[in-house]
């Protein structure tokens, strides 16, 4: 074998060793970030989920608001993502208790019986006005101490939880998907979807609960969201007697 001849295999080799190993870092890499993403949803390869939707109030057919199938279809992108399954019921239909399996809950808790007994159970800071009437409060969140009303198509807002029955990790979790319209619903789902590995790097498999802030969606529809707080301390803290008038939010 002349000189030419084995520095040409030689290369080979070189290249063969160098591409197997790209191929094993990016495959490590990879199954890293899966495992990640896995344990911040609580959804290991082959389990099992539920998304719970509720129904829309103001269809006359009991059907589920466009927009909240928008939020369905974005969850489950993320669990297929996991290796997982996903069971759809409506709230109606669940009746069972949470952590055996990863939960995902989407409309507030005047159209979703499923979130209310959720927030009463884990979130007793938080109350939502379900008045039918159209009262200036109607639909507003109280977190704490503090109030946020809606204006309808210009600023909305949405609670964004993640929330465990018991010992992190060990048992599986609570995402709620709580809005004050339906649009804001699939506004928190795609924001968790882009942010969840922000989310988990920050929170771990902790609780959290994130107040969001959805901008104009009557022209930007669910893409402009903002972070307005943590509220996670507030949200999990008994409910004030009292609120102070200075204290609510108004659109703006």
């Amino acid at each position: 074998m002349n000189d030419d001849v084995r520095n040409i295999v030689l290369g080979v080799l070189a290249a063969g060793i160098s591409a197997a190993l790209g191929w094993v870092a990016r495959t490590y890499l990879w199954k890293r970030k899966l495992r990640r993403k896995q344990a911040f949803f609580g959804l290991p390869t082959n389990s099992e989920s539920l998304l719970v939707v509720n129904r829309d109030a103001g269809s006359p057919d009991l059907a589920v608001h466009r927009y909240d199938v928008f939020a369905l279809l974005e969850l489950s992108a993320l669990i297929k993502d996991c290796g997982s399954n996903a069971q759809v019921i409506t709230h109606e239909a669940a009746r069972q208790g949470f952590g055996e399996r990863t939960e995902f809950c989407v409309g507030g808790p005047g159209s979703n019986r499923r979130m209310a007994a959720h927030m009463q159970a884990m979130l007793p800071g938080v109350r939502v006005n379900t008045d039918p009437e159209p009262v200036q409060d109607r639909l507003a969140f109280q977190v704490g101490s503090e109030r946020y009303r809606m204006e309808k198509g210009v600023t909305e807002y949405v609670l964004l939880a993640r929330l465990t029955a018991g010992q992190p990790g060990l048992s599986r979790p609570v995402f709620l998907f709580c809005g004050q319209r339906a649009i804001t619903n699939q506004a928190a789902s795609r924001y968790l979807a882009r942010n969840h590995e922000r989310l988990a790097r920050k929170h771990g498999n902790n609780s959290f609960v994130l107040l969001l802030k959805v901008v104009n969606s009557q022209a930007y529809g669910p893409d402009v969201v903002e972070l307005i707080a943590d509220v996670t301390r507030a949200a999990q803290a008994p409910l004030p007697e009292a609120t102070a008038a200075r204290n609510s939010h108004r659109a703006s």
